[in-house]
């Protein structure tokens, strides 16, 4: 199969033992194997997490390209440079704690080469807590592209995590970009203005570590604004109407500004997971 490459990075907060199981499932566990891994360690980081670079770095010097960043510069910047350093075409994406199912690759590179008008291909994803058994929810994303285009009005339609798309498609629109957690959905917004061609598998690709923390994490209004802005690209952009707009971002309001954690936990397993 094609060649590929995989980006991802790690920070100074990142847990040596979880980062062993997400490399793992990416090198040992796969049908088919990356042919590089691009990971960024954006700023300095723990002795034990530099240990266990240099530990996959020695065991696999023909994969492994990792790049040591003095200073963290997060994660819009790490992947974008990521990306612009990966030798091959096609490039997946990957969390450093999450776990790749043992078929991800294989079924989206068939895809992508069965489909050569598709610029991008993700899939589905679970969520656990603690061990990747318990799992507590499932993000179901439409398949179609023009499902998708429609689907990204209101939310996001790409797991992120789960993404594998063609280089070129990605450096056409400028990469990824600094957007407070939102990187993703920034660029699959810039993408959409080029009409690029959009899919996910309709299997589960990767199984994602999850915590309480999470939906605090997605509340405030720094995330509110980040949000917003990318709502406010695809209305200047005639991708949402202007009453689609205005619900959005009171609907937004409320979730991220008014509600406390545990509520708004509630909300998004109800209406953004199913079980």
């Amino acid at each position: 199969m094609t060649q590929f490459s995989i980006i991802t990075s790690i920070y100074k907060n990142d847990k040596p033992e979880f980062v062993r199981v997400a490399l793992d499932s990416m090198l040992i566990n796969q049908t088919v194997k990356p042919t590089e891994i691009v990971l960024v360690r954006d700023g300095q980081v723990t002795e034990e997490l530099d240990r266990l670079l240099d530990e996959y770095e020695a065991r696999y010097p023909k994969i492994f390209n990792i790049i040591r960043l003095k200073q963290n510069g997060g994660l819009g910047k790490a992947l974008k440079l990521g990306v612009e350093s990966a030798k091959y075409d096609i490039v997946a994406r990957m969390d450093s704690d999450d776990i790749c199912l043992p078929n991800r690759f294989e079924l989206q590179l068939r895809y992508l080469e069965q489909h050569p008008d598709v610029d991008i291909i993700g899939g589905q994803m679970t969520e656990f807590i603690d061990t990747p058994d318990n799992i507590i929810g499932k993000r179901i994303v439409p398949c179609d592209n023009e499902d998708i285009y429609g689907f990204m009005k209101n939310r996001c339609a790409l797991n992120h995590v789960t993404v594998m798309f063609r280089k070129e498609s990605v450096l056409k629109v400028g990469n990824y970009q600094d957007w407070f957690w939102n990187e993703d959905y920034y660029l699959w917004v810039r993408m959409m203005k080029t009409k690029c061609q959009f899919a996910n598998v309709p299997e589960v690709l990767v199984n994602v570590r999850s915590g309480a923390d999470q939906y605090a994490r997605r509340g405030g209004r720094k995330y509110y604004e980040s949000e917003k802005g990318i709502k406010k690209l695809q209305l200047d952009n005639k991708m949402i109407t202007k009453m689609e707009y205005r619900y959005f971002v009171a609907q937004r309001y409320i979730i991220q500004i008014l509600l406390p954690n545990w509520l708004r936990g509630w909300v998004f397993r109800k209406l953004a997971r199913k079980k």
